[in-house]
């Protein structure tokens, strides 16, 4: 099956690329970080939760055995067809809109408010405010703050992989190109994204437009945020 690759973005290596460069076997074999204890922390005990951009379920298996309900949402049916034990669907989360449904907590990790677009993150952030329950909030995370200037950098990762952020070169309007490398001993991915730097000031302004507004800045380095519908 052929997939179509949104502008500016490219992936390569084995194995199936989503249309945003994602190869489906490295995030098959990336670790679990403390997302998920973030998320856990910030939401309510047995939350229903949309994930938007699950991919593999990364975040997804770990919140199901949190006592969490998940509905996953991905663009990529290669990503959606590793997760077990959630609702999941297939749909750009740009276009998502689920017929009235509310959730007690939408969840938009993977800097995907940064989207190079900015037509994208403006659907992202309705979508995310279109299904966000009253009461409910919404998990966003951001990128640090030295994400596209510590360049090129490189963690190597206890499991036996390195993670390689090579460049970062800007193509016009406030935009980067990314280009990132995942090494591992039996072969090599790259990834190629478009990503847009944003502000504190510019991600709030942002917010705002979608109707949302910062609750809380839940970890000390600003990445992870939690936000709710503005007041009416």
């Amino acid at each position: 099956m052929t997939v179509e690759m949104r502008e500016g973005y490219e992936g390569t290596g084995t194995g199936a690329i989503t249309p945003d460069g994602c190869a489906v076997e490295v995030y098959t074999r990336l670790p679990i970080g403390p997302e998920p204890d973030i998320i856990a922390a910030a939401v309510p005990t047995g939350a229903h939760i949309l994930e938007l951009g699950s991919g593999v379920g990364r975040m997804t298996h770990p919140l199901l055995e949190r006592g969490f309900t998940v509905t996953a949402v991905d663009e990529s049916a290669d990503m959606l067809a590793r997760i077990h034990g959630a609702r999941a669907i297939c749909a750009p989360i740009e276009e998502l809109d689920l017929g009235g449904e509310k959730f007690d907590a939408v969840l938009l990790a993977s800097f995907l408010v940064h989207a190079g677009d900015e037509e994208v993150r403006r659907g992202l952030l309705r979508t995310c405010a279109r299904h966000v329950a009253e009461g409910g909030c919404v998990l966003i995370q951001r990128e640090g703050a030295d994400y596209h200037t510590d360049v090129p950098r490189e963690r190597v990762d206890p499991a036996g992989f390195t993670v390689r952020i090579a460049s970062v070169t800007p193509v016009g309007d406030g935009v980067d190109s990314v280009h990132v490398e995942y090494d591992f001993p039996d072969g090599t991915w790259t990834q190629t994204f478009l990503a847009r730097p944003l502000t504190k000031e510019q991600f709030e302004s942002a917010l705002a437009e979608a109707g949302l507004e910062v609750d809380k800045y839940l970890t000390p380095d600003g990445m992870w945020v939690r936000a709710v519908r503005t007041p009416r």
